[in-house]
């Protein structure tokens, strides 16, 4: 699949979602982690709803027609909530599809945002499969997690931000769970400074680290369609000796 995200997408995607998002804070410590110079974190866990999620989340609702059904979603949790929060914001009714591994305070944290919750399945992928049932019955705006050019392009609104206020990083690391926040971020930084995600006896480097969201032990299986050509294209596993270059 050709990689359809670009950096004006992602520039398009910071200016849509910059009244309803914030821009979180950067820290930089001098000699974490064991490593020789500066590490820069980026302080997505103080987002709304929790992670970075509502970016692709408000990214896709505002990109797309609302039909009367709705938006839905499958989530182990932080996705869900993102998507609840997202859609309570526009006044949008939300359906959240959650396995029955989630955590009951992330379900509660979707319901508290006024979305509807459904609970099946042992996995992720369950929830998803019952989550494109219910679109293609009813017709509701699907907003996937990670496989979807607009969530893609709304995560990567990280990397931008990042880069604008922590000139100079060389390195960053990321947390992979289905891929679209790597995608996005290394959409971003493309050719210019290496983006992965942490592997056995990762580099050190200079100034590096991820987004600092907790990971979902109910993160999807595999990578989407769109993800994996972006990844394989842009980034590298830091503990890895093979790269792929664009």
């Amino acid at each position: 699949m050709t990689v359809s995200v670009s950096r004006d997408d992602i520039r398009a995607a910071a200016a849509r979602i910059a009244p309803h998002i914030r821009r979180t804070p950067v820290w930089t410590l001098p000699h974490a982690f064991g490593h020789d110079g500066e590490v820069c974190l980026k302080l997505e866990f103080l987002q709304h709803a929790g992670s970075f999620k509502p970016r692709g989340a408000f990214n896709t609702l505002l990109s797309r027609p609302i039909p009367a059904a709705g938006v839905a979603a499958a989530s182990g949790g932080n996705h869900g909530a993102a998507v609840a929060y997202a859609a309570n914001k526009h006044g949008i009714k939300a359906r959240i599809f959650v396995p029955e591994i989630s955590a009951p305070a992330k379900i509660a944290v979707i319901r508290a945002h006024g979305a509807e919750v459904t609970i099946g399945g042992a996995r992720y992928d369950d929830a998803q499969r019952a989550c494109d049932a219910h679109v293609a019955a009813t017709g509701a705006l699907r907003i996937h997690p990670f496989d979807a050019d607009t969530t893609i392009a709304g995560q990567g609104t990280v990397a931008l931000e990042w880069e604008e206020d922590a000139p100079g990083l060389d390195t960053v690391l990321v947390a992979v769970g289905g891929g679209g926040l790597i995608a996005g971020m290394a959409r971003w930084w493309a050719g210019r400074i290496t983006a992965g995600w942490p592997g056995i006896g990762a580099a050190r480097t200079r100034r590096s680290r991820s987004s600092t969201t907790p990971g979902e032990s109910t993160a999807a299986m595999r990578c989407g369609s769109r993800s994996p050509p972006i990844i394989k294209s842009t980034a590298r596993c830091s503990g890895c000796s093979a790269r792929s270059r664009s």
